[in-house]
Protein backbone atom coordinates (compact mmCIF):
# COMPACT_ATOMS: atom_id res chain seq x y z
CA UNK A 1 0.00 0.00 0.00
CA UNK A 2 2.86 2.38 -0.79
CA UNK A 3 0.87 4.15 -3.53
CA UNK A 4 -2.00 5.43 -1.42
CA UNK A 5 -3.35 8.85 -2.28
CA UNK A 6 -4.88 10.87 0.55
CA UNK A 7 -7.86 12.91 -0.64
CA UNK A 8 -8.92 15.65 1.76
CA UNK A 9 -12.55 16.63 1.14
CA UNK A 10 -13.23 19.68 3.29
CA UNK A 11 -16.98 20.36 3.33
CA UNK A 12 -19.43 22.76 4.91
CA UNK A 13 -20.32 20.68 7.95
CA UNK A 14 -17.46 18.19 8.13
CA UNK A 15 -14.05 17.13 6.88
CA UNK A 16 -13.55 13.80 5.13
CA UNK A 17 -10.30 11.95 4.49
CA UNK A 18 -10.13 9.10 1.98
CA UNK A 19 -7.25 6.80 1.21
CA UNK A 20 -7.39 5.41 -2.32
CA UNK A 21 -5.09 2.96 -4.04
CA UNK A 22 -4.03 2.87 -7.68
CA UNK A 23 -7.06 0.73 -8.57
CA UNK A 24 -9.36 3.41 -7.01
CA UNK A 25 -10.39 1.17 -4.13
CA UNK A 26 -11.19 3.16 -0.98
CA UNK A 27 -8.89 1.67 1.67
CA UNK A 28 -9.91 4.00 4.46
CA UNK A 29 -12.44 6.75 5.02
CA UNK A 30 -13.41 8.95 7.95
CA UNK A 31 -15.55 12.06 8.39
CA UNK A 32 -15.35 14.42 11.36
CA UNK A 33 -17.95 17.14 11.82
CA UNK A 34 -17.26 20.59 13.24
CA UNK A 35 -19.53 23.31 14.68
CA UNK A 36 -21.44 25.87 12.66
CA UNK A 37 -21.50 29.43 14.01
CA UNK A 38 -24.56 31.67 13.51
CA UNK A 39 -23.76 35.12 14.97
CA UNK A 40 -27.08 36.55 13.76
CA UNK A 41 -29.77 35.73 11.17
CA UNK A 42 -28.28 35.33 7.70
CA UNK A 43 -24.71 35.08 9.00
CA UNK A 44 -22.78 31.78 8.93
CA UNK A 45 -19.21 31.36 10.15
CA UNK A 46 -16.62 28.65 10.82
CA UNK A 47 -13.68 28.57 13.19
CA UNK A 48 -10.63 27.89 10.95
CA UNK A 49 -8.96 26.02 13.80
CA UNK A 50 -12.01 23.75 14.04
CA UNK A 51 -11.73 23.06 10.30
CA UNK A 52 -8.04 22.18 10.68
CA UNK A 53 -8.64 20.04 13.78
CA UNK A 54 -11.45 18.10 12.09
CA UNK A 55 -9.25 17.48 9.04
CA UNK A 56 -6.39 16.13 11.17
CA UNK A 57 -8.80 13.88 13.08
CA UNK A 58 -10.29 12.56 9.85
CA UNK A 59 -6.82 11.75 8.47
CA UNK A 60 -5.87 9.90 11.64
CA UNK A 61 -9.07 7.83 11.62
CA UNK A 62 -8.85 7.04 7.89
CA UNK A 63 -5.31 5.70 8.37
CA UNK A 64 -6.55 3.57 11.26
CA UNK A 65 -9.43 2.20 9.15
CA UNK A 66 -7.01 1.37 6.33
CA UNK A 67 -4.50 -0.18 8.68
CA UNK A 68 -1.92 1.93 6.89
CA UNK A 69 1.17 3.66 8.19
CA UNK A 70 1.31 7.41 7.53
CA UNK A 71 4.39 6.81 5.41
CA UNK A 72 2.28 4.87 2.90
CA UNK A 73 0.77 8.12 1.61
CA UNK A 74 2.33 9.00 -1.73
CA UNK A 75 0.50 12.30 -2.37
CA UNK A 76 -2.24 14.55 -1.01
CA UNK A 77 -5.09 16.09 -3.02
CA UNK A 78 -7.47 18.71 -1.66
CA UNK A 79 -11.06 19.50 -2.58
CA UNK A 80 -13.09 22.04 -0.68
CA UNK A 81 -16.21 24.10 -0.07
CA UNK A 82 -15.45 26.84 -2.53
CA UNK A 83 -16.47 30.37 -1.57
CA UNK A 84 -15.86 30.26 2.19
CA UNK A 85 -13.44 33.08 3.03
CA UNK A 86 -10.51 32.99 5.48
CA UNK A 87 -7.74 35.39 6.53
CA UNK A 88 -4.65 34.50 8.55
CA UNK A 89 -1.34 35.93 9.68
CA UNK A 90 1.39 35.10 7.17
CA UNK A 91 4.12 34.84 9.79
CA UNK A 92 2.34 32.65 12.34
CA UNK A 93 -0.47 31.00 10.34
CA UNK A 94 -2.94 32.15 13.00
CA UNK A 95 -6.46 33.00 11.76
CA UNK A 96 -7.29 36.68 12.18
CA UNK A 97 -11.04 36.06 12.50
CA UNK A 98 -13.72 33.45 11.87
CA UNK A 99 -14.22 32.30 8.29
CA UNK A 100 -17.31 33.64 6.51
CA UNK A 101 -19.11 30.69 4.92
CA UNK A 102 -20.46 30.56 1.36
CA UNK A 103 -24.03 30.45 2.74
CA UNK A 104 -23.59 33.80 4.52
CA UNK A 105 -25.76 36.68 3.22
CA UNK A 106 -24.38 39.65 5.16
CA UNK A 107 -23.08 41.39 2.03
CA UNK A 108 -26.42 41.46 0.20
CA UNK A 109 -26.65 45.26 0.54
CA UNK A 110 -23.12 45.70 -0.79
CA UNK A 111 -23.95 43.56 -3.81
CA UNK A 112 -27.18 45.49 -4.41
CA UNK A 113 -25.28 48.79 -4.27
CA UNK A 114 -22.69 47.54 -6.77
CA UNK A 115 -25.48 46.46 -9.11
CA UNK A 116 -27.25 49.81 -8.74
CA UNK A 117 -23.99 51.55 -9.60
CA UNK A 118 -23.86 49.63 -12.88
CA UNK A 119 -20.93 47.32 -12.17
CA UNK A 120 -22.54 43.92 -12.73
CA UNK A 121 -22.02 43.79 -16.51
CA UNK A 122 -18.26 44.29 -16.10
CA UNK A 123 -18.08 41.78 -13.26
CA UNK A 124 -20.04 39.19 -15.23
CA UNK A 125 -17.92 39.72 -18.36
CA UNK A 126 -14.65 39.21 -16.51
CA UNK A 127 -15.58 36.62 -13.88
CA UNK A 128 -18.55 34.71 -15.32
CA UNK A 129 -20.32 35.27 -11.99
CA UNK A 130 -23.23 37.30 -10.68
CA UNK A 131 -22.86 39.98 -8.03
CA UNK A 132 -24.08 37.89 -5.14
CA UNK A 133 -23.10 37.43 -1.47
CA UNK A 134 -22.44 33.76 -2.30
CA UNK A 135 -18.98 34.59 -3.67
CA UNK A 136 -15.82 35.42 -1.72
CA UNK A 137 -14.99 38.95 -2.86
CA UNK A 138 -17.61 40.90 -0.96
CA UNK A 139 -17.09 38.71 2.12
CA UNK A 140 -13.41 39.64 2.12
CA UNK A 141 -14.23 43.32 1.59
CA UNK A 142 -16.61 43.17 4.56
CA UNK A 143 -13.86 41.71 6.78
CA UNK A 144 -11.45 44.48 5.81
CA UNK A 145 -14.03 47.24 6.25
CA UNK A 146 -15.08 45.91 9.66
CA UNK A 147 -11.51 45.87 11.03
CA UNK A 148 -9.20 48.80 10.10
CA UNK A 149 -6.26 47.00 11.71
CA UNK A 150 -6.82 43.99 9.48
CA UNK A 151 -6.91 46.24 6.42
CA UNK A 152 -3.66 47.96 7.40
CA UNK A 153 -1.93 44.62 7.87
CA UNK A 154 -3.37 43.30 4.61
CA UNK A 155 -2.07 46.29 2.68
CA UNK A 156 1.34 45.75 4.31
CA UNK A 157 1.40 42.13 3.12
CA UNK A 158 1.14 40.69 6.62
CA UNK A 159 -2.24 38.98 6.12
CA UNK A 160 -3.11 36.19 3.69
CA UNK A 161 -6.55 35.63 2.15
CA UNK A 162 -7.68 32.31 0.84
CA UNK A 163 -10.51 29.92 0.33
CA UNK A 164 -10.30 26.73 2.40
CA UNK A 165 -7.85 25.06 0.01
CA UNK A 166 -5.29 27.85 0.48
CA UNK A 167 -5.55 27.63 4.26
CA UNK A 168 -5.11 23.85 4.25
CA UNK A 169 -2.06 23.97 1.97
CA UNK A 170 -0.51 26.65 4.17
CA UNK A 171 -1.06 24.49 7.27
CA UNK A 172 0.09 21.27 5.61
CA UNK A 173 3.30 22.91 4.34
CA UNK A 174 4.21 24.65 7.58
CA UNK A 175 3.43 28.00 5.96
CA UNK A 176 5.82 27.45 3.05
CA UNK A 177 3.38 28.47 0.30
CA UNK A 178 0.29 30.60 -0.24
CA UNK A 179 -1.47 29.15 -3.29
CA UNK A 180 -4.80 28.33 -4.84
CA UNK A 181 -5.95 26.96 -8.20
CA UNK A 182 -8.16 28.48 -10.92
CA UNK A 183 -11.24 26.45 -9.95
CA UNK A 184 -11.30 28.20 -6.58
CA UNK A 185 -9.94 31.56 -7.75
CA UNK A 186 -12.74 31.76 -10.29
CA UNK A 187 -15.29 31.82 -7.44
CA UNK A 188 -13.98 34.98 -5.77
CA UNK A 189 -15.24 37.86 -7.99
CA UNK A 190 -11.56 38.91 -8.23
CA UNK A 191 -10.29 36.61 -11.00
CA UNK A 192 -10.49 37.18 -14.77
CA UNK A 193 -11.52 34.02 -16.63
CA UNK A 194 -9.83 35.14 -19.82
CA UNK A 195 -6.42 36.10 -18.43
CA UNK A 196 -6.51 33.48 -15.66
CA UNK A 197 -5.14 36.08 -13.27
CA UNK A 198 -6.21 38.36 -10.44
CA UNK A 199 -7.70 41.51 -11.92
CA UNK A 200 -6.74 45.03 -10.78
CA UNK A 201 -10.09 46.56 -11.73
CA UNK A 202 -12.01 43.96 -9.74
CA UNK A 203 -9.69 44.30 -6.74
CA UNK A 204 -10.13 48.08 -6.82
CA UNK A 205 -13.92 47.77 -7.08
CA UNK A 206 -14.02 45.62 -3.93
CA UNK A 207 -11.09 47.46 -2.24
CA UNK A 208 -9.10 44.24 -1.81
CA UNK A 209 -5.27 44.62 -1.60
CA UNK A 210 -3.43 42.48 -4.15
CA UNK A 211 -0.80 41.78 -1.48
CA UNK A 212 -3.11 39.38 0.35
CA UNK A 213 -4.06 37.20 -2.62
CA UNK A 214 -2.58 33.71 -3.16
CA UNK A 215 -0.51 32.66 -6.13
CA UNK A 216 -2.70 30.84 -8.68
CA UNK A 217 -1.13 27.53 -9.72
CA UNK A 218 -2.39 24.55 -11.72
CA UNK A 219 -5.01 22.23 -10.21
CA UNK A 220 -2.50 19.36 -10.42
CA UNK A 221 1.10 20.05 -9.46
CA UNK A 222 3.33 19.66 -6.45
CA UNK A 223 2.93 22.93 -4.55
CA UNK A 224 4.94 21.97 -1.48
CA UNK A 225 5.79 19.07 0.84
CA UNK A 226 4.22 18.37 4.21
CA UNK A 227 6.05 19.84 7.16
CA UNK A 228 5.17 19.62 10.84
CA UNK A 229 1.73 18.08 10.33
CA UNK A 230 0.58 16.04 13.35
CA UNK A 231 0.16 12.40 12.32
CA UNK A 232 1.90 12.69 8.93
CA UNK A 233 5.59 12.51 8.06
CA UNK A 234 7.37 15.44 6.47
CA UNK A 235 7.97 15.28 2.74
CA UNK A 236 4.62 14.09 1.31
CA UNK A 237 3.80 16.01 -1.90
CA UNK A 238 0.75 18.28 -1.67
CA UNK A 239 -0.22 17.83 -5.28
CA UNK A 240 -3.80 18.86 -6.14
CA UNK A 241 -6.43 21.51 -5.45
CA UNK A 242 -9.94 21.71 -6.88
CA UNK A 243 -13.21 23.21 -5.71
CA UNK A 244 -15.71 20.54 -4.76
CA UNK A 245 -18.02 20.71 -7.79
CA UNK A 246 -15.17 20.94 -10.30
CA UNK A 247 -13.44 18.09 -8.51
CA UNK A 248 -16.57 15.96 -8.93
CA UNK A 249 -16.58 16.80 -12.65
CA UNK A 250 -12.98 15.56 -12.90
CA UNK A 251 -13.75 12.60 -10.65
CA UNK A 252 -16.51 11.58 -13.06
CA UNK A 253 -13.98 11.65 -15.92
CA UNK A 254 -16.00 14.32 -17.74
CA UNK A 255 -13.02 15.26 -19.86
CA UNK A 256 -14.68 16.10 -23.19
CA UNK A 257 -16.73 19.18 -24.10
CA UNK A 258 -20.38 18.27 -23.67
CA UNK A 259 -19.72 15.88 -20.78
CA UNK A 260 -21.72 16.80 -17.69
CA UNK A 261 -22.26 15.65 -14.14
CA UNK A 262 -25.02 16.31 -11.65
CA UNK A 263 -24.52 16.01 -7.90
CA UNK A 264 -27.74 15.41 -5.95
CA UNK A 265 -27.29 16.57 -2.38
CA UNK A 266 -29.38 18.92 -0.28
CA UNK A 267 -29.45 20.95 -3.49
CA UNK A 268 -28.24 19.83 -6.89
CA UNK A 269 -25.23 21.06 -8.87
CA UNK A 270 -24.96 20.56 -12.63
CA UNK A 271 -21.66 21.24 -14.41
CA UNK A 272 -20.98 20.82 -18.11
CA UNK A 273 -17.49 20.79 -19.58
CA UNK A 274 -17.44 23.46 -22.31
CA UNK A 275 -13.85 23.02 -23.46
CA UNK A 276 -10.85 25.30 -23.65
CA UNK A 277 -12.64 28.67 -23.80
CA UNK A 278 -15.12 30.23 -21.37
CA UNK A 279 -18.73 30.34 -22.57
CA UNK A 280 -20.71 33.38 -21.46
CA UNK A 281 -24.17 32.31 -20.32
CA UNK A 282 -27.24 34.07 -21.67
CA UNK A 283 -29.53 32.01 -19.43
CA UNK A 284 -28.46 32.77 -15.90
CA UNK A 285 -25.81 30.06 -15.51
CA UNK A 286 -22.36 30.65 -14.06
CA UNK A 287 -19.16 30.33 -16.08
CA UNK A 288 -16.27 28.86 -14.13
CA UNK A 289 -12.84 27.30 -14.55
CA UNK A 290 -13.12 23.52 -14.26
CA UNK A 291 -9.38 22.80 -13.90
CA UNK A 292 -5.91 23.58 -15.14
CA UNK A 293 -3.53 20.66 -15.71
CA UNK A 294 0.30 20.49 -15.58
CA UNK A 295 0.55 20.46 -19.39
CA UNK A 296 -1.24 23.81 -19.51
CA UNK A 297 -4.64 22.43 -20.49
CA UNK A 298 -7.45 24.61 -19.13
CA UNK A 299 -11.05 23.43 -19.13
CA UNK A 300 -14.05 25.63 -18.44
CA UNK A 301 -17.56 24.73 -17.37
CA UNK A 302 -21.07 26.09 -17.18
CA UNK A 303 -22.67 25.62 -13.78
CA UNK A 304 -26.25 25.71 -12.61
CA UNK A 305 -27.72 24.82 -9.25
CA UNK A 306 -31.13 23.83 -7.96
CA UNK A 307 -31.48 25.10 -4.41
CA UNK A 308 -33.65 22.18 -3.33
CA UNK A 309 -33.07 18.50 -4.18
CA UNK A 310 -32.65 16.09 -1.29
CA UNK A 311 -34.10 18.79 0.96
CA UNK A 312 -37.47 18.13 -0.69
CA UNK A 313 -37.34 14.55 0.59
CA UNK A 314 -36.47 15.89 4.04
CA UNK A 315 -39.57 18.10 3.79
CA UNK A 316 -41.76 15.08 3.09
CA UNK A 317 -40.23 13.38 6.13
CA UNK A 318 -40.00 16.23 8.64
CA UNK A 319 -42.58 18.71 7.43
CA UNK A 320 -45.43 16.49 6.26
CA UNK A 321 -44.63 13.20 7.99
CA UNK A 322 -45.35 11.31 4.76
CA UNK A 323 -42.29 9.11 5.21
CA UNK A 324 -40.39 8.02 8.29
CA UNK A 325 -36.96 8.09 6.64
CA UNK A 326 -35.54 9.36 3.38
CA UNK A 327 -34.84 5.80 2.26
CA UNK A 328 -38.59 5.03 2.26
CA UNK A 329 -39.47 7.42 -0.57
CA UNK A 330 -38.51 5.16 -3.47
CA UNK A 331 -40.73 2.24 -2.45
CA UNK A 332 -43.63 4.60 -1.67
CA UNK A 333 -43.30 6.40 -5.01
CA UNK A 334 -43.09 3.09 -6.87
CA UNK A 335 -46.35 1.92 -5.32
CA UNK A 336 -48.24 4.01 -7.89
CA UNK A 337 -47.73 3.88 -11.67
CA UNK A 338 -47.40 7.67 -12.01
CA UNK A 339 -47.91 10.90 -10.07
CA UNK A 340 -51.62 11.03 -10.89
CA UNK A 341 -51.31 14.40 -12.61
CA UNK A 342 -49.69 16.02 -9.54
CA UNK A 343 -46.72 18.37 -10.06
CA UNK A 344 -44.49 19.57 -7.22
CA UNK A 345 -42.26 22.61 -7.77
CA UNK A 346 -39.86 22.51 -4.78
CA UNK A 347 -39.14 26.25 -4.80
CA UNK A 348 -38.90 26.42 -1.00
CA UNK A 349 -35.95 28.85 -1.26
CA UNK A 350 -36.94 30.50 -4.53
CA UNK A 351 -35.95 29.35 -8.00
CA UNK A 352 -32.33 29.48 -9.13
CA UNK A 353 -30.97 29.14 -12.65
CA UNK A 354 -32.27 29.49 -15.27
CA UNK A 355 -35.30 31.27 -13.74
CA UNK A 356 -33.64 33.37 -10.96
CA UNK A 357 -36.86 34.13 -9.15
CA UNK A 358 -35.99 34.52 -5.45
CA UNK A 359 -39.59 35.44 -4.68
CA UNK A 360 -40.91 32.11 -5.99
CA UNK A 361 -42.32 29.63 -3.49
CA UNK A 362 -43.09 25.92 -3.62
CA UNK A 363 -46.31 24.85 -5.24
CA UNK A 364 -48.30 21.64 -5.71
CA UNK A 365 -50.72 21.47 -8.64
CA UNK A 366 -53.08 18.81 -9.93
CA UNK A 367 -54.46 17.63 -6.57
CA UNK A 368 -57.70 15.61 -6.58
CA UNK A 369 -59.61 13.54 -4.04
CA UNK A 370 -57.73 10.56 -5.45
CA UNK A 371 -54.30 11.99 -4.61
CA UNK A 372 -52.41 9.92 -2.06
CA UNK A 373 -49.14 10.33 -0.21
CA UNK A 374 -47.61 8.00 -2.79
CA UNK A 375 -48.55 10.42 -5.57
CA UNK A 376 -46.99 13.28 -3.59
CA UNK A 377 -43.82 11.26 -3.06
CA UNK A 378 -43.54 10.44 -6.76
CA UNK A 379 -44.31 14.03 -7.83
CA UNK A 380 -41.63 15.32 -5.46
CA UNK A 381 -38.99 13.08 -7.04
CA UNK A 382 -40.18 14.14 -10.49
CA UNK A 383 -39.94 17.81 -9.48
CA UNK A 384 -36.30 17.30 -8.54
CA UNK A 385 -35.58 15.80 -11.96
CA UNK A 386 -37.53 18.46 -13.85
CA UNK A 387 -35.41 21.20 -12.25
CA UNK A 388 -32.33 19.47 -13.63
CA UNK A 389 -33.96 19.27 -17.05
CA UNK A 390 -34.31 23.08 -17.00
CA UNK A 391 -30.65 23.48 -16.04
CA UNK A 392 -29.41 21.07 -18.67
CA UNK A 393 -31.53 22.69 -21.36
CA UNK A 394 -29.92 26.04 -20.49
CA UNK A 395 -26.43 24.47 -20.54
CA UNK A 396 -26.94 22.93 -23.97
CA UNK A 397 -28.34 26.17 -25.40
CA UNK A 398 -25.53 28.31 -23.94
CA UNK A 399 -22.78 25.90 -24.96
CA UNK A 400 -24.16 25.51 -28.48
CA UNK A 401 -23.38 21.81 -28.38
CA UNK A 402 -25.34 18.67 -27.45
CA UNK A 403 -24.92 16.79 -24.22
CA UNK A 404 -22.51 13.90 -24.79
CA UNK A 405 -22.91 12.21 -21.40
CA UNK A 406 -24.46 12.82 -17.99
CA UNK A 407 -22.98 11.18 -14.92
CA UNK A 408 -24.62 11.39 -11.52
CA UNK A 409 -23.50 11.27 -7.91
CA UNK A 410 -24.61 12.38 -4.46
CA UNK A 411 -26.99 10.72 -2.02
CA UNK A 412 -30.18 10.91 -4.11
CA UNK A 413 -28.46 9.35 -7.11
CA UNK A 414 -28.92 6.01 -5.33
CA UNK A 415 -32.67 6.30 -6.00
CA UNK A 416 -33.28 4.21 -9.13
CA UNK A 417 -36.77 5.61 -9.71
CA UNK A 418 -35.45 9.18 -9.66
CA UNK A 419 -32.57 8.34 -11.97
CA UNK A 420 -34.82 6.53 -14.46
CA UNK A 421 -37.22 9.46 -14.55
CA UNK A 422 -34.27 11.82 -14.98
CA UNK A 423 -33.09 9.83 -18.00
CA UNK A 424 -36.64 9.73 -19.37
CA UNK A 425 -37.30 13.45 -19.01
CA UNK A 426 -33.93 14.34 -20.54
CA UNK A 427 -34.18 11.76 -23.28
CA UNK A 428 -30.55 10.83 -22.67
CA UNK A 429 -28.76 7.96 -20.89
CA UNK A 430 -27.42 8.53 -17.38
CA UNK A 431 -24.42 6.80 -15.84
CA UNK A 432 -24.04 6.17 -12.12
CA UNK A 433 -20.44 5.39 -11.09
CA UNK A 434 -19.24 2.40 -9.14
CA UNK A 435 -17.84 4.79 -6.52
CA UNK A 436 -20.05 7.56 -5.20
CA UNK A 437 -17.00 9.34 -3.73
CA UNK A 438 -16.59 11.37 -6.90
CA UNK A 439 -15.59 14.66 -5.26
CA UNK A 440 -12.71 13.06 -3.36
CA UNK A 441 -11.97 10.93 -6.42
CA UNK A 442 -11.36 14.07 -8.46
CA UNK A 443 -8.80 15.36 -5.95
CA UNK A 444 -7.14 11.93 -5.93
CA UNK A 445 -7.03 11.77 -9.74
CA UNK A 446 -5.47 15.23 -9.94
CA UNK A 447 -2.87 14.41 -7.29
CA UNK A 448 -2.15 11.14 -9.08
CA UNK A 449 -1.57 12.98 -12.36
CA UNK A 450 0.85 15.37 -10.67
CA UNK A 451 2.85 12.51 -9.11
CA UNK A 452 2.66 10.10 -12.08
CA UNK A 453 0.46 7.53 -10.35
CA UNK A 454 -1.63 7.85 -13.53
CA UNK A 455 0.19 8.92 -16.68
CA UNK A 456 -2.72 10.68 -18.37
CA UNK A 457 -6.41 11.52 -18.37
CA UNK A 458 -6.90 8.55 -20.68
CA UNK A 459 -5.59 6.23 -17.98
CA UNK A 460 -8.02 7.80 -15.50
CA UNK A 461 -10.92 7.42 -17.92
CA UNK A 462 -10.01 3.74 -18.24
CA UNK A 463 -10.00 3.40 -14.46
CA UNK A 464 -13.45 5.01 -14.05
CA UNK A 465 -16.19 2.39 -13.65
CA UNK A 466 -19.94 2.56 -14.25
CA UNK A 467 -22.21 0.87 -11.71
CA UNK A 468 -25.51 1.30 -13.58
CA UNK A 469 -26.83 2.95 -16.72
CA UNK A 470 -30.34 4.34 -17.03
CA UNK A 471 -31.63 4.42 -20.60
CA UNK A 472 -34.61 6.60 -21.57
CA UNK A 473 -37.76 4.66 -22.31
CA UNK A 474 -40.52 7.27 -22.02
CA UNK A 475 -42.44 8.01 -25.25
CA UNK A 476 -41.85 11.49 -26.65
CA UNK A 477 -45.49 12.53 -26.25
CA UNK A 478 -45.46 11.59 -22.56
CA UNK A 479 -42.22 13.48 -22.04
CA UNK A 480 -43.64 16.60 -23.63
CA UNK A 481 -46.77 16.34 -21.48
CA UNK A 482 -44.63 16.21 -18.33
CA UNK A 483 -42.62 19.22 -19.45
CA UNK A 484 -45.75 21.21 -20.33
CA UNK A 485 -47.26 20.56 -16.88
CA UNK A 486 -43.93 21.54 -15.28
CA UNK A 487 -43.70 24.83 -17.21
CA UNK A 488 -47.23 25.68 -16.24
CA UNK A 489 -46.60 24.94 -12.56
CA UNK A 490 -43.31 26.90 -12.50
CA UNK A 491 -45.12 29.94 -13.90
CA UNK A 492 -47.48 29.82 -10.90
CA UNK A 493 -44.78 29.26 -8.25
Amino acid sequence: MSDLILALDQGTTGSTALLLDRALAVRGKATVDFPQIFPQPGWVEHDPEAIWGSMLAAVRRALEVAGAAPGAVRAIGITNQRETTLVWDRATGTPRRSAIVWQDRRTADRCAALKAAGHEAMVRRKTGLLLDPYFSGTKLAWMLDADPGLRRDAEAGKVAFGTVDSFLVARLSGGAVHVTDPSNASRTLLFDLNTLAWDDELCALLTVPRAMLPEVRASAEVYALTKGVPGLPDGIPIAAIAGDQQSALFGQACFQPGDAKCTYGTGAFLLMNTGSKPVASQRGLLTTVAWKLPDGEVAYALEGSAFIAGAAVQWLRDGLGIIGSAAEIEALAMSVPDAGGVTVVPAFAGLGAPHWRPEARGIITGLTRGTTRAHLARATLEGMALQIADLLSACVADAGRPLTSLKVDGGASANDLLMQFQADILGTPISRPASVETTAMGAAFLAGLATKVWPSKAAIADAWREQKRFTPRMPEAEREAHLARWRSAVAKA
